[in-house]
């Protein structure tokens, strides 16, 4: 595989390095929720059936649920500056086909391509850890994990302007124009990292984990219009689990595996993952029930808890908790330093279950259906920046890019199922205004009360979780050598990012990191 050759003539600065990534994931993050205000016009649009349409999101879902593991093994291998360029670059392909097209196969191929550049988030994680000096990595996380729900909840409401303003293809203009400054940025003022884990391409593994995913993932995505025990539903997921199976047993024996098995069932990596797949389904809960309670229709004595509000106002109502997101990143920096991400992660949990509890208590008015975004999305953005911390803190320093691409597939699995559960919920305990059955009180209050049980579940795995060495640095693999036993923690971690200890029988290290295996 050919890398990019420009480099940057000289080494931005730490914000400005962070900020670029960080834009990069923000357009990531908005590609998700791009065409979440025009779904109900889709059909007419593409001249097809809603069920049709429907793959229009689902081909999103599916490219960012495959996308992010491959991509964060391929930039562990050749270069994470590399596959986030080649990410951003497949989203500005993907934005023109979808934008000069009205048909329903080129709007899919061109929305999965846009799927793509979920694999910077993960990325440019990992390229931040190799990069940064190590008192500016943790804020660095926190921020970037941030983006994962900062761009969604900020670009509903734009994607919601735009198209009640504009042509339906201006969306996806303006998305190819923000990525092509998004690539631009990147080839001028990010540098390549010299971290390599070396080896070779795992092209089995890569296959197998990609038909196992989309396997399971189109059950959970399509089961409830297919419905749950139709014959194709249930053959996708037994084919996906005996797909799985064997993915996992061929990852053990291959010498250069997509995904390192014997790391990821380590009791930290193995515990942080699940949560993350609980902590991935709380914020889809919350981000799925609340824009339609704002935008049913007020019918006093039938429909006395809608809120009447356009999907503009629905999303502007929900924008503050994308912001809380991003405002508490430096509170979650300090927290992973002073407490460690163990706890960070515990007290995000905690704070997730209390926005839902005020979501069952009290979603009469719009600013209390806010104030429970608010709440939840705040615990989410605590959750999100220590579980990278976790994670790099607990695999080889050359393999953080595919750790967190793994991590970040958990979270997908989780929004996954999430969407499809509670869909299911919302759509079976219904009203009927005329022709039109819409989700009645305690539809919302059941998906309210689920998302607060899976947190505290949450909490209580995260109690399980091996504890955090004391001041251990996000992405310091720590070391056991005799010579270092009476040396602090955070004396070993500063040595091992100068570059001046050898990590993982590596003979010599960089500044930060593994020069290629040779």
């Amino acid at each position: 595989m050919s890398t990019l050759r420009l480099e940057p003539t000289r080494k931005p600065s730490p914000t400005m390095l962070i900020a670029v990534l960080c834009f990069g994931g923000l357009l990531a993050s908005y590609m998700q929720t791009l065409v979440v205000p025009i779904v109900g016009l889709l059909p007419t649009y593409l001249h097809t059936s809603a069920d049709n349409a429907s793959w229009v999101i689902t081909a999103t879902l599916l490219a960012a649920a495959v996308v992010m593991p491959i991509a964060g093994r391929v930039a562990d291998m050749f270069g994470k500056r590399s596959v986030i360029l080649a990410s951003i670059g497949l989203m500005v392909i993907g934005s023109v086909i979808s934008a000069v097209f009205d048909s329903l196969i080129p709007v899919i191929i061109g929305r999965g391509l846009q799927g793509m550049a979920m694999g910077v988030i993960p990325v440019g994680i990992s390229l931040l850890r190799d990069e940064l000096p190590p008192n500016k990595i943790a804020g660095a996380i926190a921020t970037m994990s941030a983006t994962l729900g900062v761009g969604g909840a900020i670009g509903l409401p734009v994607a919601a302007w735009i198209s009640q303003n504009y042509s339906w293809h201006v969306l996806f203009w303006t998305s190819a124009a923000l990525g092509t400054v998004a690539f631009l940025l990147v080839v001028t003022l990010v540098q390549e990292s010299p971290a390599r884990s070396g080896g070779t391409f795992d092209t089995v593994g890569a296959v197998g984990l990609t038909i196992a995913l989309v396997c399971l993932l189109l059950a959970l995505s399509k089961g409830r219009s297919w419905g749950w025990t139709s014959d194709l539903t249930l053959g996708l997921v037994a084919a996906g689990l005996i797909v799985f199976a064997a993915w996992v047993v061929y990852e053990l024996r291959t010498s250069s595996p997509m995904v390192n098995i014997r790391v990821s069932v380590t009791p930290r990596v193995a515990l942080t993952n699940i949560v993350s797949v609980v902590i991935g389904f709380a914020l889809m809960g919350i981000s799925l029930a609340s824009p339609q309670l704002l935008q049913l229709p007020h019918i006093p004595g039938v429909l006395d808890y809608g809120m009447g509000r356009s999907i503009i106002e629905a999303g502007l109502w929900m924008a503050p908790g994308g912001l809380m997101m991003m405002f508490l990143s430096p509170v979650s920096a300090r927290l992973n330093v002073s407490i460690g991400p163990k706890f960070t992660l515990l007290i995000g949990t905690i704070v997730i279950a209390l926005g839902y509890g005020l979501a069952i208590v009290a979603a009469a008015a719009p600013w209390q259906v806010a104030l429970a975004v608010m709440v939840t999305s705040s615990g989410v953005g605590i959750a999100y920046s220590a579980m990278p911390s976790l994670i790099m803190s607990a695999v080889p320093l050359s393999e953080t890019a595919s750790a967190n691409g793994l991590n970040s597939l958990m979270r997908s699995i989780g929004t996954a199922i999430a969407s499809a559960l509670l869909a299911t919920i919302l759509a079976s305990s219904t009203v009927n205004i005329g022709p039109t059955s819409v989700p009645d009180r305690s539809a919302f209050q059941m998906v309210f009360i689920i998302g607060a049980v899976a947190s505290l579940v949450a909490a209580a795995l995260i109690l399980l979780i091996p504890g955090d060495k004391k001041n251990a640095l996000p992405g310091a693999q720590p070391v056991d050598l005799p010579e270092h036993k009476d040396r602090p923690d955070e004396s070993i971690a500063e040595e091992i990012l100068g570059g001046e200890l050898p990590v993982d029988g590596s003979a010599e290290y960089g500044r930060h990191a593994a020069p290629a295996a040779r």
